[in-house]
């Protein structure tokens, strides 16, 4: 089995997902996946679920998050984990980019 070590961000255009929302695949293999995501002030990720453990690093901007029935006001150097299957979303205060590890990785994001 071939691995790919090294996944440069020239090779990686960003994709609008929705209005003021845009995304960027990074390094990824079947366990683990990194995506950069690009907000506009005012956006929505509405709450939802998924089946991947999820870290978020905020690289920049304010955010409102809500992780299963705790919301949290983070901002750049912020964390937060989210288990399998538990309910969460976000709303963007002042426009940033966060940086999202999925494990395993997103099937339907590639």
């Amino acid at each position: 089995m071939s691995v790919k070590n090294y996944f440069p961000s020239s090779d990686n255009e960003l994709e609008t997902v929705a209005a003021g929302l845009s995304r960027k695949i990074g390094a990824h293999n079947d366990n683990l996946m990194v995506v950069e995501v690009h907000f506009d002030a005012g956006t929505t990720a509405p709450m939802h679920h998924h089946p991947h453990e999820q870290i978020t690093y905020v690289m920049s901007g304010k955010f409102e998050f809500t992780v299963g029935t705790v919301t949290y006001i983070v901002g750049p150097g912020d964390s937060l984990y989210k288990e399998p299957n538990i309910e969460h979303g976000a709303t963007c205060l002042e426009a940033g980019t966060l940086l999202d590890v999925f494990t395993p990785h997103r099937e339907d994001f590639l």
